[in-house]
């Protein structure tokens, strides 16, 4: 099934297009655009995939960083705070934390995000903390 995705590099480069084939378990993926046709994307050069509803967003919605409490998203998973190297920070939840992989996803606590969910390259962190205690 095709993901709508926003390739985020280290570098500050960004790649918007359509997915279908992201696996965390290989280095590399494929990002079609619509300007520059079908681009190879190597994880570990990625900061952040960020798997969103639309590609254009709105650069001024500001993020909720709380977790609702009847958030059925939140059963068996763990408030995780993360800040990237260019300082930008997320919260959302993971299924293990600490991560132990290099690539992990989280969902963002904020259920309006315009990101559904994100797989976080552990290299582009520079700091990351259990927000709250795991939720059962």
């Amino acid at each position: 099934m095709p993901s709508e995705v926003v390739a985020r590099y280290i570098d500050g480069r960004v790649v918007k297009g359509i997915s279908y084939d992201v696996d965390p378990n290989r280095n590399f993926c494929h990002i079609k655009t619509k300007d520059k046709g079908l681009v190879d994307v190597h994880l570990t050069d990625l900061k952040a995939l960020f798997f969103v509803r639309d590609l254009v967003g709105d650069a001024n919605r500001e993020e909720g960083d709380t977790l609702q409490p009847a958030d059925p998203r939140a059963k068996g998973s763990s408030s995780i705070e993360v800040e990237f190297a260019d300082g930008e920070r997320v919260v959302g939840l993971t299924v293990r934390y600490p991560p132990v992989r290099q690539f992990f996803f989280i969902l963002p606590v904020d259920p309006k995000s315009n990101n559904l969910r994100i797989l976080v390259n552990r290299t582009a962190v520079a700091r990351m903390g259990q927000q709250l205690d795991p939720v059962v």
